[in-house]
């Protein structure tokens, strides 16, 4: 029997990860936990980040979210649907879409808008209405202009838009990308970005996205930190990121005002915990700014 999507004060559960451990075994026979003992709750409609240093295992926790890995032991529940049960890996994978770091592995087809199609063929739908998701697709990402283009002609951050455009288009309740921005340069990023953050924000599609920029884990609702296997902390950004400390001891970096707000209060200066953003940081130290 399916489990219950349970709720929170916050809203509906998409993902309900419960003591979820996952074991590799070694050529040699060893054995290692590339993630132990990992509960946490990702919201319905949220933007969340999953943050790590390279090993840390928050790849590994992207793709149980869509069942392209099952739990050595725990469970994970989407919309109420348990992936170790494997008559619901389909539905799983349909409601939970993944865009991974390099977008040329995703794209397949010669033409853009073929690509971006190519999805929903295989989900059978109908060609009229391939049509419309396409163009609606293509719209959301803002690459209506280079349907008929071939993708090899395309930038990286382009590709990665016609990527995501591909999940959307099979109609998913939540889009997991996994680095997708690692291999862009700062105008990619800033294009990729934008177009999942009002994924998010205009069309309420859930975000889960791992990275290992700070600056883009610092736009997020909620953030969740993986050290070692295991999950070391989670909450909103603003709550994770005012402990500079404890990040930096796990080998992450931290935004640059948060940072220095930090570095400020060691030195005396009544800087605010939470304080997390070039504004803020500025707004703090304008007191100090009157006295000169």
């Amino acid at each position: 029997m399916d489990k219950e999507i349970r709720k929170d004060g916050e809203g509906e559960v998409l993902f309900d990860i419960r003591h979820l451990t996952h074991t590799f075994e070694t050529e040699d026979g060893k054995t290692f936990d590339a993630l132990k003992d990992v509960t946490a709750q990702i919201m319905k409609g949220s933007f969340t980040a999953i943050i790590g240093t390279n090993g840390s295992g928050k790849s590994t926790l992207a793709r149980h979210l869509n069942a392209l890995m099952m739990p050595t032991s725990g469970e994970v529940i989407v919309e109420g649907m348990s992936t170790s049960d494997y008559s619901h890996i389909w539905d799983i994978r349909q409601k939970v879409g993944m865009v991974f770091q390099n977008p040329d592995n995703q794209l397949v087809a010669a033409i853009v808008e073929e690509d971006v199609a190519f999805g929903p063929e295989n989900l059978g739908v109908p060609p009229d209405e391939i049509r419309r998701r396409v163009d609606a697709a293509l719209e959301k990402v803002g690459m209506t202009e280079f349907r008929t283009h071939a993708p090899a002609m395309l930038s990286g951050g382009q590709k990665q838009r016609i990527a995501i455009a591909g999940i959307l288009a099979m109609h998913p309740d939540c889009i997991v990308l996994d680095e997708p921005t690692a291999m862009l340069d700062p105008s990619g990023r800033a294009e990729v970005m934008k177009t999942i953050h009002e994924l998010n924000e205009k069309e309420g599609i859930t975000i889960v996205l791992i990275t290992h920029f700070m600056e883009e884990a610092v736009t997020a609702d909620h953030v969740l930190v993986v050290d070692q296997s295991e999950l070391k902390m989670q909450g909103t950004a603003r709550e994770v990121f005012s402990q500079a400390e404890k990040l930096t001891k796990m080998g992450l970096d931290v935004p640059v005002a948060a940072d220095l707000a930090h570095g400020l209060r060691e030195k005396g200066f009544k800087i605010p915990e939470d304080c997390l953003t070039d504004e803020e940081l500025g707004e703090a130290l304008c007191p100090y700014v009157s006295k000169i």
